[in-house]
């Protein structure tokens, strides 16, 4: 009986075990699966493929930039030949105003050309196969076997097929007679930096051009054609001085010695010192053209020596060294000094000048063998020319398709 007993315990225990375990087990699956729930999806072990992006729009090509044509190659030959010589004055700006029938309108018809005369000869020049060069590239001094200072000429080299030509413009002060008769007044520098012209036009109004004055027109037209320039060449402006430079009035006047006067002079020469120097940057040079435009061969020699010296004082300080003398009028130093050396020429070549320019109807130079300097002649192109001498410039331009008829009626001879 007893042995039942223990039996029946023994098998209550083991029955209420096993219901405590089956508690226990079922309580620790509920926290399990609670947990899962609360808890992010470990990431995949490998890594996802990346999303396809869009398809571009479809472009068309970029065209294809073809290379630049090279330059053609310039062939440089030595020239030989004669080397011309053109001059002028300050071209008219409106003929309306120049030819107004005045005791001026004689002087402004022989010895100008005007806008539209001055482009169409630029063209024809350009067309016929001229180029500009510098007149002090074609001479250069030397020491010869004696020991003595002279000049020869220089090797010229060339493009091939082009002929050499020099140009030179007189009196480019805008004398006081032209303010309002015609012209511009005088030459600026422009905002660009550039030289340019202004002056005051029919109506009245203050106006500033490129296209109205001799000097701004050869500089548009040589950066638009530069082939007609050897080098960036333009042309050499003769200078007298006792009405200033370039639209300037930087002359002293002892009858006008006030303070207000030197005050004006001063602020003159400061604004023309920039006019200068960019005149010089562009291919421009200068010249004495005497300070009082004087006839050379009716003045003493104490009269030469005194102009000389006050151009030099009052034109030369302003505008640099130069070596050229271009006479005024045409008239010589001593009367004759192309084949005879006098005192005058002496005491300009003592000055540091080489190059004496009067006026001829063709090209003529000689150079000097007793001292060192160079003869030349220039021909001008003016309304004298154009009327009366077509056939002698015809190797330049046509007077005849050049000639503005807007000129008073004086006649002409083709």
């Amino acid at each position: 009986m007893k042995a039942f007993v223990k039996l029946k315990t023994l098998t209550t225990l083991l029955i209420v075990t096993a219901c405590v375990l089956a508690v226990v087990t079922v309580s620790s699956c509920a926290a399990n699966s609670n947990g899962a729930e609360n808890e992010s999806p470990s990431p995949p072990t490998e890594e996802s493929p990346p999303a396809e992006s869009p398809p571009d729009e479809p472009t068309d090509p970029e065209p294809a930039v073809p290379d630049p044509e090279p330059e053609p190659e310039i062939v440089l030959v030595q020239y030989s030949g004669v080397i011309e010589h053109l001059f002028f004055h300050e071209v008219i700006a409106w003929p309306e105003r120049a030819f107004d029938g005045d005791s001026r309108q004689q002087g402004y018809d022989t010895n100008m050309v005007t806008v539209s005369e001055y482009n169409k000869i630029l063209e024809s020049l350009y067309e016929k196969d001229f180029i500009l060069i510098d007149l002090n590239d074609i001479w250069s001094e030397y020491t010869d076997e004696n020991g003595a200072q002279r000049m020869r000429k220089n090797t010229l080299m060339l493009p091939e097929g082009k002929k050499p030509l020099v140009f030179s413009f007189d009196d480019l002060s805008f004398y006081d007679y032209m303010r309002g008769d015609g012209f511009m007044d005088r030459y600026i520098i422009g905002e660009d930096g550039d030289v340019w012209a202004t002056g005051v036009d029919p109506s009245g109004q203050t106006i500033v051009s490129q296209d109205l004055a001799a000097v701004t027109i050869l500089d548009k037209f040589v950066k638009e054609n530069p082939g007609f320039s050897l080098g960036g060449a333009k042309g050499c402006i003769a200078f007298t001085g006792y009405e200033g430079i370039l639209g300037y009035r930087t002359q002293y006047e002892k009858e006008n010695d006030t303070q207000a006067a030197r005050l004006n002079r001063m602020q003159e020469i400061a604004r023309v010192r920039p006019v200068i120097q960019r005149l010089k940057e562009t291919g421009w040079y200068f010249s004495t053209h005497s300070y009082g435009h004087i006839w050379l061969d009716r003045v003493t020699l104490n009269g030469v020596q005194n102009d000389a010296l006050r151009w030099m004082d009052e034109v030369g300080s302003l505008l640099g060294e130069t070596k050229i003398f271009i006479y005024p009028f045409g008239s010589r130093l001593d009367g004759s000094d192309v084949w005879s050396t006098g005192p005058a020429l002496r005491f300009y070549v003592d000055l540091g000048f080489r190059i004496f320019a009067s006026v001829g109807h063709e090209p003529f130079t000689r150079i000097k063998d007793d001292i060192p300097a160079v003869m030349l002649d220039r021909m001008p192109v003016d309304g004298h020319a154009l009327r009366n001498r077509r056939q002698l410039f015809i190797r330049f331009f046509d007077a005849a398709e050049v000639f503005d008829s807007r000129r008073p009626n004086y006649g002409t001879n083709w």
